[in-house]
């Protein structure tokens, strides 16, 4: 295990968990995957264990250091080496059964080991990871495992990655006869009425004994039963089909989901069952008729987003993915693209659920590393594995439709790359056959960076090429020089091979060719899979305009931690580095900021796509606008949505607005200040130069033949005051619900002030924990671990842990010049 790791036995802080599977009747969940997630300690060399829950992020309350080895990439972190530990007794077991523990995450080299037995690990932070226990299992006796979560060689990607088990565990007893993790593929063929579902089934049946298999889809929405199928077989395999009557078909305009149960039995006896949760859809795809959804065409307005989760790091809950998806849709977004990672499970049924389409993306890097300790040197031994176990993960899945193979890799350059790429392809269409494949590439990295395109001889030195980061400096100093690069003969030959591979081509940064390329290569169909924020506007309209191009990819949608400053503007200079020296945090370049916060980049997308007709009006900073500034590359303005700016009346104001309509009126208090051009000749933009005055700030849209449209902020009036608002209202006692609490500094009417930022601290009385504190700051010394945090343009935001004891919890923020507030909420 290393010298480093803790050798006083912390399994006695904690009471074993208590894991009863004997059977009950008919019990269909007897051989699903249990939680594994509570029970644990974790530790880091010299420091004594705590009690924590899983999913957790052991990096999240590492203090950050200037000189922290993973640098700007990783946000100044640390990396560590954290040793998870567990007690459990196990009962009802049955003599022939099997038992498995599924890690969906563990970032990021992980050891595993029961009752002093290696049984496994892994070195990477995403692939899902199952390991047999049951020759090593005391049942009837406590058991103990230790997961060895190591993170000390750093950066080892471009990005946060967090450490520790930031996915969930889960554990599952299997029959000799089992359907196994993937053992169910479930497609729609047809989408009249009725529709078709195709059920395939295969199971592990060594003995050949006979088996009846049992197909039943039931509607999520109180419906019941809607269709059931059944046979009998001694193989390993069957399919069933199935007709749904009257489908409620799913998209992401009207996500329904219907619940596919598999029910395998020998006699009277359950042997193993399956739930999965489905969405009754076709898709298709090609060059003169686009993307289309269940025969209706669809055009992606797509956000990259990382894994992170804001202020509490890593991990993966449910309450955390639906909540980041839910602002994704309410902002306008219909897709993501999983930058550069497999999406986790909760992210996914999130998906599912509010409905995203969903691009999931296996990795950032082939055999060319982008960082010192990526995933580079592992890529070619495992990246079948890898692919596979994605595919397998999200065939069923309702939202999930495309995969993609790579992101900004120099080896597509190269005929070995190519056809790893093809070999890569033809695996996907194995395993599923209903999903195109596409990979994110970068025209002019390609066409500049050749080196290095041959894999590498095994224990010989990596040529370096230019790497995705190098292109992200290159593009900040030399932007005209890469839109130039990109339309050059050398871009198309360079990018031509892979093109002709994938599905769908991504190009990342290459909308300027895109109308060239339908002429040169008309049956290629087309994808923006990353484009800057602020070409919104000229990029959509390509995308409107081009049959073979279905959607565009923003880089990025929600902000993430590392890759500090790439989208933060300097002030009080014109020369600024493209990534941020320390205390700088986030990367900036998020249309939402990392507490879900939109800014003007959110605005100007949804003019764009037309999802908000109303004018939509932002204001730079009274703070700052007045001084010199160094823009960064991936943020088109530094906005903010608030006409609360105190202290700084007669400052010139910077009044942008965001609108689809012709031309824009802008009043302040009832005074016309004038009228400007916006719309799509305009950039769906329209600028104002004003003193600031306090009041309300109104802008109306017109176009000829339509109604005015309207929209207005106003400035905070009288006495401010600490203001909590909770995201939602039921809450579960499971160790795992969040409950989101936004803290503001308003007036009696919820009217945000900018200028008006303060110290607050929070504290919790009740059965919950502090899972972050923080706020949307690009740059801090302060920790999301602790009970104090500054506002930022007077928001921060608190998000409550629930714990397994339900009850009402009160959450107080104290602040040093605005008072106190309260909420409580229930945990059930």
């Amino acid at each position: 295990m290393g010298e480093d790791v803790v050798t006083p036995n912390p399994f006695h802080a904690r009471a074993a968990v208590e894991y009863d599977l004997t059977p009950n009747g008919e019990d269909l969940n007897r051989y699903a995957w249990h939680p594994f997630v509570d029970g644990w300690t974790v530790a880091k060399a010299g420091v004594a264990p705590i009690a924590v829950e899983v999913p957790h992020d052991a990096m999240i309350s590492e203090a950050r250091q200037p000189d922290a080895p993973s640098g700007y990439n990783g946000a100044y972190f640390p990396g560590g080496l954290y040793v998870y530990r567990k007690r459990w007794t196990m009962s009802g077991v049955e003599p022939d059964e099997r038992i498995v523990l599924r890690f969906e995450g563990i970032s990021r080299v992980s050891t595993v080991t029961v009752n002093g037995i290696r049984l496994g690990g892994s070195s990477n932070a995403y692939r899902e990871l199952e390991i047999d226990i049951t020759d090593v299992l005391r049942l009837g006796d406590e058991n103990e495992i230790e997961v060895v979560a190591d993170t000390r060689e750093q950066p080892s990607g471009r990005w946060y990655l967090g450490s520790g088990l930031h996915r969930p565990i889960s554990l599952q007893a299997r029959n000799p006869i089992s359907l196994g993790t993937h053992g169910v593929r479930i497609q729609t063929t047809s989408i009249g009425s009725p529709a078709t579902v195709e059920v395939d089934i295969a199971f592990a049946n060594v003995e050949r004994e006979g088996v009846r298999i049992d197909v039943v889809i039931t509607d999520t929405e109180g419906e019941g039963e809607v269709a059931h199928a059944h046979t009998t077989t001694d193989g390993t395999s069957s399919r069933l089909t199935l007709a749904v009557p009257r489908p409620r078909l799913w998209s992401a305009e009207k996500p329904h989901l219907y619940h596919c149960r598999v029910t395998l039995r020998t006699g009277d006896r359950i042997v193993d069952a399956q739930e999965h949760r489905i969405g009754l859809r076709i898709i298709s795809v090609d060059a003169h008729h686009g993307l289309r959804v269940n025969d209706i065409p669809v055009l992606l307005r797509g956000a990259n987003i990382h894994h992170d989760n804001g202020i509490i790091g890593s991990v993966a809950l449910p309450a955390a993915e639906i909540r980041r998806a839910t602002l994704l849709k309410q902002n306008g977004f219909n897709a993501i693209r999983s930058a550069h990672n497999p999406l986790s499970r909760a992210m996914i049924d999130a998906c599912d659920e509010v409905g995203l389409y969903v691009i999931d993306e296996t990795t950032d890097v082939w055999w060319n590393p982008k960082t010192a300790f990526d995933d580079s040197s592992r890529f070619m031994d495992d990246w079948h594995a890898d692919l596979e176990a994605l595919v397998l993960r999200d065939r069923n899945r309702a939202s999930v439709i495309m995969i993609s193979i790579s992101n900004e890799n120099s080896e597509t350059t190269s005929r070995a790359g190519i056809e790893l790429a093809r070999t890569m392809r033809n695996l996907v269409h194995a395993l599923d056959g209903t999903r195109p494949v596409t990979a994110g590439v970068n025209l002019t990295i390609n066409a500049l960076g050749k080196r290095g395109a041959e894999p590498p001889v095994k224990g010989g030195d990596v040529p370096s090429p230019m790497s995705s980061t190098a292109f992200n400096v290159f593009m900040h100093f030399a932007g005209p020089v890469m839109k130039a690069v990109a339309v050059t003969p050398a871009a198309d030959h360079a990018t031509r091979g892979i093109f002709d591979v994938l599905d769908v081509a991504g190009y990342n940064y290459g909308a300027n060719r895109w109308r060239r390329d339908a002429k040169a290569h008309p049956a290629r169909i087309v994808l923006g899979t990353e484009e800057k924020p602020g070409d919104i506007a000229a990029v959509w309209a390509l995308v409107e305009t081009l049959p073979n191009v279905i959607g565009d990819f923003v880089w990025a949608g929600w902000d993430y931690m590392g890759e500090t400053g790439i989208g933060h503007w300097t002030y009080g200079t014109r020369f600024s580095w493209l990534m941020k020296a320390y205390p700088h945090l986030t990367s900036g370049s998020g249309s939402l900021d990392i507490t879900g916060v939109p800014g003007a980049v959110a605005l100007l997308s949804q003019a764009a796509w037309g999802t908000e007709q109303r004018p939509q009006i932002a204001v730079r900073p009274l703070d700052i606008s007045g001084k010199s500034v160094a823009k960064a590359a991936w943020r088109a303005s530094d906005a903010i949505t608030s006409w609360s700016w105190q202290g700084r009346d007669g400052e010139r104001a910077h009044v942008e607005v965001y609108s689809c309509s012709e031309e824009v009126d802008l009043l302040l208090n009832g005074e016309k200040i004038g009228t400007r051009k916006a719309g799509a000749e305009h950039g769906f933009m329209a600028r104002f130069q004003i003193p600031y005055r306090p009041g309300e700030l109104v802008a109306i849209g017109r176009t000829p033949g339509v109604r005015p449209l309207e929209g207005q902020l106003r400035s905070a009036q009288g006495p401010l005051r600490l203001v909590l608002s909770v995201d939602r209202t039921a809450f579960t006692a499971d160790g795992g619900d969040l409950a989101y609490v936004n803290i503001e500094i308003a007036d009696a009417d919820g009217i945000v002030e900018s200028l008006a930022d303060d110290l607050v601290t929070v504290s919790i009385d009740g059965p919950a924990t502090l899972a972050g504190f923080g706020s949307g700051a690009p740059a801090t010394e302060e920790s999301f671990a602790d009970d104090r945090h500054r506002t930022y343009y007077g928001r921060a935001l608190a998000v409550l842990r629930a714990t397994r004891d339900p009850g009402f919890v009160t959450l107080t923020a104290t602040s040093r010049r605005h008072g106190s507030a309260s909420t409580e909420i229930r945990f059930f």
